[in-house]
Formats: structure tokens, sequence, C-alpha cells
């Protein structure tokens, strides 16, 4: 397969984004039916090239092509099967081109799958997918072509960073890749529906499946991302508030507040220019997150490149592509204010929750947003460097979203219009008196120390325990003989289970992170083969190391009895890797998992004290951290169970 045609069938798809961004445009404005049926066929021979050139690169990494600079760069012949195909999205430039070809998707989507939605429509938002794809393959092929060839190829390549030769690979960027690109969509839309001076309920409905697809790809990318940082990267912890981390929580935020915007656009024919503001403004935070990845501001794990040029080619995208939403936002945003005042408003009602849920969504959006731009921004000034962490956020961010959580499981005990206080709180009376017995335990328990654990305590069950009186309403749980309850339960439409399972997850999620914050234990100790450490209930006794080789990597490994109560568990052996090709170390830690919690082991160097040596060994016990992974997984499952059935029919329009 020659590597030429991979780069031909991305300049060609460049040629057919530039039709599909102008001519269905000219025939919606024009009334030229011609014109605007050339979108379809547009976006799904746009997604054919670009899949054609995908497939090219792929098979260019799985033979070892090291004619193309990008196989040398980040491939060798040695290297395992899988890290060779996982390879090709590694580095910037395969990654883009994934970016691009699932970009190309979702407009394919659209063009095959909303059969019902209006030839102009339609014809508008193709366009405006098609004038995305433009701008990212005018990127990938002016600065970051993948089909580069090299003149004198050598016999072997560089390999790819250590750290990305895992399993997880496979998964965190194309599920990441996925949600950024899925919010396009609903930018699409946005831009689409303010050109045409039209919005309805039906436009929301018409949104919303394609927006909570990006946000369940995004939840289950953050989570993957998150598991892999935990184990892979050697220090034990979950979440650093990294400012590519935050890249991607960002638009998790905006986007969340973007699907329950869409819910009362679609049910209450209101908030219309606030809906589409947040889709403009979700998407160019996945934009602004491909600038730090891709820009060389930031030296990060997580970041694919370091050429400033490329920063700026992407800045300028943002600038066109969002500041031209914006523009347009601002001279048409007005017609579509006014429709949202011949609805009547009653701050007690299931839209008024979802209002307030909004409004602390978008305003810890703007605080993670500070805390990461503002360092950027004195460097970039020559004002020093600082470093924004933990600190600030726990100051910032958990005051903002505290309340939301308490006030989230009224919402969907509310009706639509108006309710009464009184009898939606009576169904979460129990929920609400458990979750402060349970945070008053933990308060007691620890003799006030730790009030902070205590109230994320109290939350996580009052989310959980809100999401079961969601379901015990859905069900009649109060109105039916119990012999009824299975069959109700059973009859119950996947769709209805969609906030009960997503607000109950993050409850879950929420009791990981508040069990291995508040209560992890750590030993560091440099030891002798024959040592005992001891850490909450287990005896690790440390019983040598021995030298292993792998496929592509030699490592010291460690080897480590663990007991608890007297009784064998089980044996633990962390390693510490070299690889010989990269020339690079990694820390590979050995975990014990249980949903108690995780005995997490790592190894680092050794050391010599007067002529002995010794390894020193860190240890640390995290209560309940599986949860938080957990939780992410129940969350997803939300996403998909609100697929389902009736959203899945808006995906072609039926009975919307």
């Amino acid at each position: 397969m020659i590597a030429e045609t991979g780069h031909f069938a991305m300049i060609l798809a460049f040629c057919v984004a530039l039709l599909q961004s102008t001519l269905p445009l000219y025939g919606a404005r024009r009334n030229h039916q011609g014109f605007v049926l050339m979108a379809v066929p547009a976006a799904k021979l746009q997604f054919i090239l670009l899949l054609w050139a995908f497939a090219v690169l792929t098979v260019k990494f799985v033979q070892s092509d090291f004619s193309l600079w990008l196989v040398t760069a980040n491939s060798h012949a040695d290297k395992p099967f899988i890290y060779r195909l996982t390879g090709v999205w590694g580095n910037h430039e395969g990654s883009m081109l994934l970016w691009i070809l699932m970009l190309a998707a979702y407009g394919a989507g659209i063009a095959q799958f909303s059969k019902s939605m209006p030839d102009t429509l339609k014809a508008r938002v193709l366009a405006v997918q098609g004038m995305i794809g433009v701008a990212f393959l005018a990127f990938s092929l002016f600065t970051s072509n993948p089909f580069a060839r090299l003149v004198s190829p050598p016999f072997e390549g560089n390999g790819l960073n250590p750290i990305l030769q895992d399993p997880a690979l496979a998964v965190h960027p194309p599920l990441l890749y996925a949600g950024y690109v899925g919010f396009s969509l609903a930018f699409s839309f946005s831009v689409a529906a303010l050109m045409s001076g039209k919005v309805s309920p039906d436009w929301a409905k018409w949104v919303r499946p394609w927006t909570l697809l990006a946000w369940l790809s995004l939840t289950l990318g953050i989570a993957v991302g998150s598991f892999w940082a935990y184990y892979e990267l050697g220090w034990g912890g979950f979440w650093f508030w990294d400012p590519v981390e935050n890249a991607s929580f960002m638009p998790w935020l905006a986007g969340t507040a973007l699907l329950h915007s869409a819910l009362v656009t679609a049910r209450r024919n209101t908030l219309h220019s606030w809906t589409m503001l947040l889709a403009i403004l979700t998407f160019g935070l996945c934009i602004a997150g491909t600038f730090l990845v891709r820009s060389g501001v930031l030296t990060s794990v997580h970041a694919f490149a370091t050429d400033p040029t490329r920063g700026v080619f992407i800045l300028m995208i943002l600038g066109v592509l969002v500041g031209g939403a914006l523009l347009l936002f601002a001279m048409r945003s007005a017609g579509l204010s006014s429709a949202d005042k011949n609805v009547p408003f009653q701050p007690v009602s299931r839209e008024g929750a979802l209002i307030l849920n909004n409004v602390f969504l978008a305003s810890a959006t703007a605080t993670v947003f500070l805390g990461t731009i503002y360092p950027l921004v004195i460097d970039a000034f020559g004002l020093g460097k600082i470093s924004v962490g933990a600190p600030y956020y726990n100051a910032v961010f958990v005051p903002l979203i505290t309340p939301l959580l308490m006030l989230m499981p009224f919402g969907p005990l509310s009706g639509w219009g108006q309710s009464e206080v009184l009898p939606v709180f009576k169904k979460l009376a129990m929920a609400f008196l458990l979750a402060v017995l349970s945070a008053l335990t933990v308060f007691i328990v620890s003799a006030g120390h730790q009030g902070g654990a205590a109230l994320g305590v109290g939350l996580s069950l009052w989310l959980m325990l809100g999401a079961l009186a969601d379901l015990a309403k859905k069900i009649r749980f109060n109105s039916v003989p119990l012999a009824r309850l299975p069959k109700n339960i059973s009859k119950l439409p996947l769709q209805q289970w969609g906030s009960v399972l997503a607000h109950g997850g993050l409850g879950v999620m929420i009791l990981g992170i508040v069990g291995t914050t508040a209560w992890r234990s750590e030993v560091v100790q440099a030891v002798m083969p024959g040592a005992v450490m001891e850490i909450s209930g287990y005896e690790v006794t440390f019983d040598g190391e021995s030298a292993v080789s792998g496929e592509n990597f030699t490592a010291e490994q460690g080897e480590f009895s663990v007991r608890r109560g007297g009784v064998d568990v089980t044996v633990l052996k962390p390693e510490k890797r070299f690889y010989t090709v990269e020339r690079q170390s990694t820390t590979e830690a050995a975990i014990l998992k249980n949903l108690a919690g995780h005995l997490y082991i790592v190894i680092a160097d050794e050391t010599i004290t007067d002529g002995t040596a010794s390894r020193v060994v860190r240890i640390w016990y995290h209560p309940l951290v599986a949860f938080i992974w957990i939780g992410g997984l129940i969350m997803a499952l939300g996403g998909v169970a609100a697929l389902t059935r009736r959203e899945v029919k808006s995906f072609s329009n039926d009975s919307v």
C-alpha cells in the first residue's frame, strides 16, 4: 500500500470539505435544491477519503515502514504488535488525523441518520462541519503531514514513549477525541440555527443525542485516563489538576451544562440563546484543549508537540471558528431571546433546578479555566512562573460544586412548569436524614478533625439515595403493591434509567474521591531483603529482587509478600523498567485491588549507605479508590441508557 495514496486522500478530503462548506450554504440561501442536497454525499465522501488515509497510515505502522518519518520517530520493529498499532495515534500527526477522521465520522453520521431533518437545516449543519474540516485538514496538511517521507530511511525506528506503551493507549485517546469532536455537532447546529434565525424544540431534540454521545465518550475517556495515570505514573494519584487534564475536564463541565440546558429547550421551548452560547463555548473549550496539547506551551506527559507555529495555527482556528460564531451570536441572538420571553418561568420547577445547575456548572468551568490559563498568561508576559494546583481548586472549585450536589436530587423529582417544595422534599426526607446521619458519624468518629470528609460522605450518600428516590418515583414504589415492583422495574424504559445512573454514579465517584483523599496512608522506606513494613493492617515483606525482561525492555523486579491478620494474601511484583531502544526508564506499580481499598507498591532506585545496598520502596493504601472508576462507569451507563430508544429515534428524527 503506497503511502502517497493516503496523502492524496487527505488532499481530496480537503477539497471535498471546501465544497461541503460553501455550496450547500449557497444553496440554502438561494433556495437551490441541487446545491443543498450536495451536503450529504460530500460529508460521506469526506469520511471515506479520511478513512482510507488513516488505514494507510495504520498499515505503515504495523509493517514498520521506516521510510515514513512518523513511523521512524514513533515505532520500532521489535515493539509488540499492539503498540505498533496504537502508535498510530500515540503522536501528534497521527492523533491529529484520527481527530479529523472522527470529525468526518460525525458529519457522515448526520448525513446518514438524520433523514427526516429539513434539508436546509441539514445543509447548514454539514456546511459548518465542512468548515471545521477545512480548518483542521489545512492544519494537518501544512504543519503536521503524517505521510512525510525520509530520503534515507533507517533500518530501525526510535520507538514509542515508554509511558505510552500501555493497553490504555488503545482506548483513552480515541474516547477523548470522540468527546471533543462530538461537541462540534452541537456547535454546528447552533451556528446553523443562528444563520437561519429559527430555533424550535425540535432543534434541541436533534442536538441532544449527539451531545449526549459526545458527553458519554468524554466521560469514559477521562475515567480511563485517570485510571491509566493512577497505575502507570507511579505516584498513586488519580487526578493532579494538570493543565491538560483540565483541558478535558472543562468541556466535560460545559457539556454537562449543555445537556441539561438542551433538555429545557426541548421540553419548555426556552433558553434558546443560552443553549446555543453553551454549544459554542463548549466546542471552543475543546479547541482550546487541542491548543494546550499541541502548541508547546506546556511540558506534560499529555503534550504531543513542542512547535509554537502549530500553536499559532490552532489559535487562528479558534479565533476564526469560535470568534466568528460568537459574532454571529451577538448579531442574531436578540431575535431568539425574544422567543424565550413568551414562556412563563417558575423558579420552583424542574427547569428552575436545571437553570441553577447551569449557573453552578458554568461558574465551576470558569474557575477551572482561570486556574489553567492564568499561569500560562503570567509566563507569556515574562512575569515569572507560578503553579496553580490542588489548594486553589479546593478553595474555589469545591465550594462552587458543593451546592450543585446538594440541589441535584431535587431536579428529577420536580415537575415541568411548576412544583411545590414540600412534596418534593417529602420524597427526599429519608435520603436527607440518612445522609446527615452518615456525615455526623464520620465527623464524630474523626473527633471533629475531618469535617470535609464528613461533608463528602454525606453528599455521596445524598446523591445515591436521591437517585434511588428518583427510581422509586418512576416505578411508583409508594403507590403499587410490592409484588408488582419487579414488573414495574422490568418494564421501565431504558432511557428512564439515564438520570438515575448518572446521578447515582456521581455519588459513588465522590465516595471514592473522599475515601482516598481523606484516609490514604503512605510508607516510604529504604529496605533490604527480609524487611517488614506495616500499613493499614497489612504486613508487607520485601523478599528480594530479580532481573526480568520483556519483548522490548529489561527490568528490576521486586517481590513483596503481603499478609493480613497472619494470613497470606498475595505476592506483589513492582518493576523498575528500562526500555533499551528509547533509553528511558519507567516505574511499574504492583497493586492489590479490592473494593475496600488498594495496596499500591512501587520501587525506586537502589541506594548505598555505609557500603550496604538497599532499595527505596513506597507503599500507599488507598481506601475506597476503586469507587472513583466504578462511579465513572455507572455515569457512562446512564449516558448509554439515555441514548436508547427515544433518543436513538431522534437520530433519525422520528417522533421528536
